[in-house]
């Protein structure tokens, strides 16, 4: 049965079918309840929250994520902290029960590692929530299989070119299970994404690829950050233009600009650009809420042990946060599809228009 969401204040419905993870809104309502065709610009409470259950990555002294190309953006190598306590959790499933349609379990870490995983997944289902999980499936188990068989929504596999990305991934798409690639999407990977597309070369039974824009944060690098003038980017962007893939091609928020300006093909309609504090946030396992996981200097962090979800949804940190998104490349005639690119990281916006003012 699909979930909905009346926004009376922002006037809007927003329906998420629990069973395919499909997410659809309206636009602004007139009095009559007519859609005006003009997108909210935000929600009064958000939709989608990640939940950074993990505060240290047991595999961090391995360095998986630096053998695969990928640098952790949360120094899952260097900062070690506590995992998110079951009872902090169980308070977020509570203030967000019928409220939010799914979690996305993350952190510094495997969120399947975590000490409380399917008490966690339980929680999420018991207040009406899906819950979705990334794992580098290092140290994944046939017990972790079940439990995502019967809890999760879909459950991503990041691209850690490795034997055990490949046996998660066989294990999930054998049992049923939803499956993802996330793949991160950088100058030391774009070439291998090319090539992998163009061949439609990723492992059989996969729902869907979903290309992460790199972000030099934490353990990423600014020299790995594309730029608009790679001819590879526009490379890139045509092969997804293209389609006809035998699986499904995603692009995370951050990626929206690129898409404007190099897709043809793709409809507005059928992208979101950055939800940060709009329709989407972060929280931290020591219980911060950030408008977005980038935020790891915690400029926009409002307490949630001081205060409810709602009421930090609200705060001043985060109305600053929409304002960049609100008023950036005001002369722009895309802005409306892209909001201007990241307003934490103004360097991998994907594009070179006139209008552009980062």
């Amino acid at each position: 049965m699909n979930q909905k969401i009346v926004d009376e204040k922002y006037h809007f419905i927003a329906v998420f079918n629990p069973q395919t993870g499909a997410y659809v809104r309206t636009g602004i309502l007139n009095e009559q309840g007519w859609d005006t065709g003009v997108d909210p610009f935000r929600a009064s409470f958000p939709h989608l929250i990640d939940v950074g259950i993990m505060g240290h990555c047991i595999h961090g002294k391995t360095g998986l994520c630096v053998k695969a190309g990928v640098g952790c953006y949360q120094s899952g190598l260097t900062v070690t902290q506590p995992n998110m306590l079951l009872d902090d959790f169980a308070s977020i499933a509570t203030q967000c029960r019928d409220r939010v349609n799914q979690f996305a379990l993350g952190g510094r870490g495997d969120p399947d590692q975590h000490e409380h995983i399917e008490d966690i997944l339980k929680l999420c289902r018991a207040n009406n929530i899906v819950p979705n999980f990334t794992t580098s499936g290092y140290g994944f188990t046939a017990d972790h299989v079940r439990m995502c068989r019967e809890y999760c929504g879909a459950v991503a596999v990041s691209w850690y070119r490795n034997d055990y990305t490949l046996r998660t991934i066989r294990m999930l798409v054998e049992a049923g299970v939803k499956t993802n690639i996330h793949y991160v999407l950088g100058g030391n990977t774009i070439d291998e994404a090319i090539s992998r597309l163009q061949t439609d070369d990723f492992p059989q039974g996969i729902n869907a690829l979903v290309l992460l824009l790199h972000k030099p944060v934490g353990l990423g690098t600014q020299k790995h950050v594309l730029t608009t003038g790679d001819p590879r980017v526009a490379e890139l962007y045509g092969l997804i233009d293209r389609g006809n893939h035998r699986f499904k091609v995603g692009m995370d928020s951050c990626s929206v600009p690129g898409i404007i300006n190099h897709c043809h093909n793709v409809i507005p309609q059928a992208i979101d650009p950055c939800e940060g504090a709009r329709f989407s946030c972060y929280i931290t396992p020591d219980m911060l809420l950030l408008p977005c996981s980038f935020d790891q200097p915690h400029k926009y962090g409002i307490s949630l042990r001081k205060h409810s979800i709602e009421d930090a949804w609200n705060s001043e940190p985060f109305e600053a946060f929409r304002n960049i998104q609100a008023t950036r490349c005001p002369a722009c005639g895309k802005r409306a599809n892209c909001l201007g690119g990241c307003p934490l990281l103004p360097e991998i916006t994907l594009c070179d228009d006139e209008g552009k003012t980062i």
